[in-house]
C-alpha cells in the first residue's frame, strides 16, 4: 500500500517502512506526527484521504549552495551561500 503526501509544498510517494527527506518540520527524534494526504492506494485501487503517520529521525542540513553574482566591468562580486535545513522522516504507517 502506498500513498501521496504532501509537506514543504512538494508531493511524496510513500509507503511503510520508507525513509524521506523533506523541508524541516518541527519536533525532536523520535517525535511521531502525521502528513497531509493526498491520495492511497493499493495496486490499481485509487482512494482519496487516508492517514500517514510518521517518526522524526533526524534534523539534519543539506550541502552548502554558492550564489556568486558578478557584472562585468563594473568591479561588482557578491558571494553568498545557504544550507538548507531538513528534517529525516521515517514512514510507520499508511491506512
Amino acid at each position: 500500500m502506498f500513498a501521496v503526501v504532501r509537506t514543504g509544498g512538494k508531493q511524496y510517494r510513500v509507503a511503510d517502512g520508507d525513509k524521506i527527506i523533506v523541508e524541516k518540520l518541527e519536533g525532536d527524534a523520535g517525535t511521531p506526527l502525521s502528513l497531509e494526504t493526498l491520495m492511497t492506494g493499493e495496486g490499481a485501487a485509487i482512494v482519496m484521504g487516508g492517514s500517514v503517520t510518521a517518526e522524526i529521525v533526524a534534523q539534519t542540513k543539506s550541502d552548502k549552495i554558492i550564489i556568486f553574482k558578478k557584472k562585468r566591468r563594473h568591479n561588482y562580486r557578491r558571494r553568498n551561500g545557504h544550507r538548507q535545513q531538513l528534517t529525516v522522516l521515517k514512514i510507520t504507517s499508511v491506512a
